[in-house]
């Protein structure tokens, strides 16, 4: 597959912090999938609130998916968050 010059170097939008931002988080299934996440979100959003993440189970039911919004203070709070959650050895991916 041939890139062209518009698929080459686009910027990443600009995000303004602070912000509410989102984070999408996606392991293995387990009954303590949720806590394990959210002690990590804790760690670095202190005062987020757990009753907000919304959890989805895969079709077969393998994997979670857990979406919850942050207050972001900047790039290296999102940096070391996503580092801690891929850390826990549970987490797959991170958006």
């Amino acid at each position: 597959m041939t890139q062209t010059p518009s698929d080459v170097d686009l910027p990443r939008p600009k995000v303004e912090f602070p912000c509410d931002y989102p984070i999408r988080v996606v392991g293995d299934a387990a009954d303590d999938f949720v806590a394990v996440v959210s002690d990590v979100i804790e760690s670095h959003a202190p005062g987020f609130d757990p009753a907000s993440i919304k959890l989805s189970d895969s079709r077969n039911g393998r994997f979670q998916s857990l979406r919850v919004v942050i207050h972001a203070t900047g790039e290296a709070q999102l940096n070391a968050l996503f580092q801690d959650l891929k850390a826990t050895g549970r987490v797959h991916m991170v958006l």
